[in-house]
Order: structure tokens, then C-alpha cells, then sequence
């Protein structure tokens, strides 16, 4: 079992290093005859590729796409699609100081420790560098959701202590932290940058919104849909927590106020709630699937921290080099792209079980 796979019939496997001569990703199972093209994947590289913004880390990145195979005149052939990224702008020599040095935060003593070797520059798999190639594979994801009617919405709700006051989907792209609060999109920019000039990194939250999945996705009692979402996002670096619908907030709950009450509108069963988050006993219930992600501040921060080396003996260090001093405004495409990837590959069971009953 290879753990840098993901998925049932729609599997992705990613491949390479930050620092490497590139990352890429395999996508097997997409059905053939699919319209996809370069572009249709660099869109979406394009909103999480690095040096954005004043938010995000100066590591400047083309992230061109290159489709080495499983596309022909436009269309999908139904063979394994392979996908290429090049590194172009990497600085290993930031991290020569570090090769013997443990970072607070990373995966440097664990990676050590478990497998008696590391790549100190930048991390190698563990960095989210990685994400890349998942971003890669959503692409295609949501090109083929888009068939079914499925849209896939992520966006940041909260930094620090700021929280949004109004939603409108149409401001996301419009500001550097893809906030729906224009107003407040403002102020997260203003406390990322002042965290930034500290020399230190901040947290937030990211929210995500899949709409139209039918009734019917998920499967009891290992493959319920949202654990499959939460393995999906949660193998994101930056993952540190993760709620559907009235999450945490249940626990002040009575279980009548909980309940999500049915009601018909003479075609479909509704509910007048969504406290469930579209998901109920594992399964899509055909509402909104609204979930919250607790994304941590980046751990590479240029304040003195004290740590140790390899021999364990006691030190400080302070990273220095081009890093995120918020991953949020990045991490939102790479949520997008793990709940599209998780949706696709529910639907595609979903619709093969269907098939099986006839």
C-alpha cells in the first residue's frame, strides 16, 4: 500500500520533492473522451502558485503544466493521465544550515527518526510543495463535476481573530486572501503583514461548500463520506482540525435542535436545517456539504526558536529563506481541489452501484 496514493476508482498518485527537479501526479480512472486541455489545469495552479501577494511567501514559480500522457486531440483517452511540474526556482542553499538543525514545527525529527534519512531542503515530501500536483489532479476533478452539476467552493473565513461579517462568492478571487468579506479581506491582509514583519507566521480557517452532490454518496461504515473527506483534507500538511456542518457547536445542542427536521417540496425531500452539513450517517443527503478546516500558522518563522541537532544537543536557529507567513490564501485551491478529488471518486462508486442494480 503506497501512501502518496488517494482513491477508490479515481486514484491519484503524486510524485517528487521541493527541491527536486519537479513534482507531478498520475490520475487514473477518468473516464474517456473528457475535454481537458493545459489551460484548464494552469488555471487552477495559477491561483496556488507562490509569490502572489504580499501574504504569501516570494518563492517565485511558474508551476507550468506539462501532460505527458492520456490526452489526445483535446479529449481524455481513458488511459492513466501523467502530469509534470518543474521546479524552476529553487534555493537549496537557504537550507544548508539546517541540515543538521531539528525545526520546530516540521518533519524533520520524525522523517529522521523513521526512516534514518531526510531532505533538509525545504523538506522533500513533506513540504507543501506537494500540493501542487493534488491541485494538478483537481483540475480534472472539477472538470468532470462540472458534467454532473457539482461545484466545489473553498474560501478563507478566518485569520487570527478575524472572522468574516457578510458572504459574497464574488469577492473571493478579487483580494489576496480569498475572503468573501471585502472589508475584512482588508484587515486579514493588514494582521498577516504584521505578523510577516515580526518575523513570525498566523493561522485561520478555511471553509469549503460543495453544491449539487445527489443523494446517495458515501458508504457505510469505513467509507462514509465524511471521513473520506477528512482523510482527504487532513493528509494536507497544514490540516489541524475539521468540522462539518454546526461541527463543535453541537455540544451545547439539545437533540432538537440538532436534528436537521425533513419537509417535501412536492419534488424532493428537503431539510429545513443543515446542521448536519449535507452529510447524514455517512451518506449525502442533497443539501450544501459545508465543512471548516483549522489551518495552522506556517512553522517556518524567523524568529530565534530553540530546538536541537542530530547528536541532541540544545540550540537555536531562526529560519530564514522564502516562506508563507499564512498558508490560507494558498491552502483554499488545494481544499478546492482534495474535496473535489474525494467527491468525484464517491460519485464514480456511487454511480457504479446504481449500475450494478440494474
Amino acid at each position: 500500500m503506497s501512501s502518496n496514493s488517494f482513491g477508490r476508482l479515481f486514484k491519484i498518485t503524486t510524485y517528487g520533492e521541493s527541491h527536486g527537479p519537479g513534482l507531478g501526479v498520475i490520475v487514473d480512472g477518468v473516464p474517456a473522451q473528457i475535454p481537458l486541455s493545459e489551460d484548464d489545469i494552469q488555471f487552477e495552479l495559477d491561483r496556488r502558485k507562490p509569490g502572489q501577494s504580499s501574504v504569501t511567501t516570494p518563492r517565485k514559480e511558474k508551476d507550468t503544466v506539462e501532460i505527458l500522457s492520456g490526452v489526445f486531440e483535446g479529449v481524455t483517452t481513458g488511459a492513466p493521465i501523467s502530469l509534470l511540474i518543474r521546479n524552476q526556482n529553487q534555493r537549496s542553499k537557504d537550507y544548508s544550515k539546517l541540515k543538521d538543525v531539528f525545526r520546530p514545527g516540521h518533519a524533520d525529527y520524525v522523517y529522521q527518526t523513521k526512516y534514518g534519512i531526510r531532505d533538509h531542503r525545504g523538506g522533500g515530501r513533506s513540504s507543501g510543495r506537494e500540493t501542487v500536483a493534488r491541485v494538478a489532479a483537481g483540475a480534472i476533478a472539477k472538470n468532470i463535476l462540472k458534467i454532473y452539476g457539482i461545484k466545489v467552493i473553498a474560501y478563507t473565513e478566518q485569520i487570527g481573530h478575524l472572522k468574516i461579517n457578510d458572504f459574497i462568492e464574488e469577492e473571493i478571487e478579487k483580494n489576496s486572501v480569498r475572503c468573501p468579506d471585502k472589508a475584512q479581506a482588508k484587515k486579514m491582509v493588514e494582521l498577516i503583514e504584521s505578523a510577516r514583519d515580526d518575523g513570525d507566521s498566523i493561522g485561520g480557517a478555511v471553509c469549503g461548500i460543495i453544491k449539487g452532490c445527489p443523494v446517495g454518496l458515501g458508504d457505510p461504515a469505513f467509507d462514509k463520506l465524511d471521513a473520506l473527506l477528512a482523510h482527504a483534507i487532513f493528509s494536507i500538511p497544514t490540516t489541524k482540525g475539521i468540522e462539518f456542518g454546526a461541527g463543535f457547536e453541537v455540544v451545547t445542542m439539545r437533540g432538537s435542535e440538532n436534528n436537521d427536521i425533513y419537509i417535501s417540496d412536492n419534488k424532493d425531500v428537503k431539510t429545513e436545517t443543515n446542521h448536519s452539513g449535507g452529510i447524514q450517517a455517512g451518506i449525502s443527503n442533497g443539501e450544501d456539504i459545508t465543512l471548516r478546516v483549522a489551518i495552522k500558522p506556517p512553522s517556518s518563522i524567523s524568529k530565534s526558536q530553540r530546538t536541537v541537532t542530530k547528536k541532541n544537543n540544545a540550540t537555536t536557529l531562526e529560519v530564514h529563506g522564502r516562506h508563507d507567513p499564512c498558508i490560507c490564501p494558498r491552502v483554499v485551491p488545494v481544499i478546492e481541489s482534495m474535496i473535489a478529488i474525494t467527491i468525484l471518486d464517491a460519485l464514480l462508486i456511487f454511480k457504479a452501484y446504481k449500475q450494478s442494480e440494474k
